[in-house]
C-alpha cells in the first residue's frame, strides 16, 4: 500500500505516513480490540522512522504524540506488526485481531514521564471513534503488558486508565488497595484511601494483620486480608443491628 492509498479513518487523524509493515488479517478476522502501547524511545521522531522502516519488522496503526497530534502509519483493514508474541482469551494472533495505537512516552528504560492531558485526550478520542466503527467491546482495550505480561510493561502504571474508562473507553474498578483502605478506615483505623500503598498504610495493613490474620503478617493487601476486613465488618454491623454492644 503507498502513501496515496491510504486515507485518515478518523476525523481525529491529522497526518498519513504509510508504514510498509503491514499484511492481510488472517482468516478475514475483523478488529474487536485495541492494545495500548507506548514508544519506548527517548525520540518521538525516532519512533515513528522505525515503526514507517521495512527493515524493523514492526508497526502500529496509529501514533499519538505528546501534544495530542494523531499519525495513522497502517489501515485499520491491515494487519499491523505491534503485538509480537501475545495472547488474549485464548487467542495468539493478536495482531489479526487488533488495532494497535502507539502513544509517544520514552517508557520505564528512559525516565518515563507522566502522560499530558491532551495526549490523553486524543487517545480517549481515537479509542472512542474506532470503538464505534467496529464495535469493540469495552473489554477488549488493553495494555501491550496485558497480552504480553512476561515481555512488556507499556504504557504502564502511570497510564490513565480510569480517565479513559470515565469516557466510556475500556473497563476500570475501584483497585483492592483503595476498597480495602476505605474499609479499614471505616473499621477505626488511620489510614487515607489512596491506591498507593505507601508504608504509613503498609503500618496499618500489618496492624490489622496482625490482630484479625495473624498467619502472615506482612503488610501486603491479598485476599485473605480483604476478606477478612469485610467479614469483621459484617460482624460488627451484625451486632449493632442487634443492639449488642461492639
Amino acid at each position: 500500500m503507498v502513501a496515496s492509498e491510504l486515507r485518515p479513518e478518523s476525523s481525529v487523524v491529522a497526518e498519513v505516513r504509510s508504514s510498509p509493515n503491514h499484511n492481510e488479517r488472517k482468516g478475514g478476522d475483523a478488529p474487536d480490540m485495541i492494545v495500548l502501547h507506548y514508544t519506548g524511545m527517548p525520540d518521538d521522531q525516532d519512533a515513528i522512522r522505525l515503526l514507517c522502516n521495512a527493515s524493523s519488522e514492526v508497526s502500529a496503526h496509529y501514533v499519538v504524540m505528546p501534544d495530542g497530534y494523531i499519525i495513522q502509519l497502517v489501515a485499520e483493514a491491515r494487519r499491523a506488526w505491534h503485538a509480537g508474541t501475545s495472547s488474549w482469551a485464548g487467542e495468539s494472533d493478536i495482531n489479526s485481531r487488533s488495532i494497535g495505537i502507539e502513544i509517544a512516552n520514552p517508557g520505564h528504560d528512559h525516565g518515563y514521564p507522566a502522560f499530558p492531558k491532551r495526549q490523553i485526550a486524543a487517545v480517549t478520542a481515537l479509542c472512542r471513534s474506532i470503538c464505534t466503527r467496529h464495535r469493540i467491546p469495552a473489554d477488549r482495550v488493553l495494555a501491550h503488558s496485558d497480552v504480553a505480561p512476561a515481555r512488556k510493561r507499556d504504557p504502564g502504571e502511570k497510564f490513565p486508565w480510569k480517565t479513559l474508562a470515565d469516557s466510556g473507553i475500556g473497563l476500570w474498578v475501584k483497585p483492592a488497595i483503595e476498597e480495602a483502605q476505605t474499609l479499614l478506615a471505616k473499621y477505626g483505623y488511620d489510614v487515607t484511601a489512596s491506591s498507593y500503598l505507601d508504608s504509613a498504610a503498609r503500618d496499618v495493613v500489618a496492624a490489622f494483620q496482625r490482630h484479625f490474620r495473624p498467619q502472615r503478617v506482612d503488610g501486603i493487601i491479598d485476599v485473605s486480608t480483604t476478606s477478612t476486613l469485610k467479614d469483621l465488618l459484617a460482624a460488627r454491623d451484625e451486632r449493632l443491628s442487634a443492639g449488642k454492644p461492639g
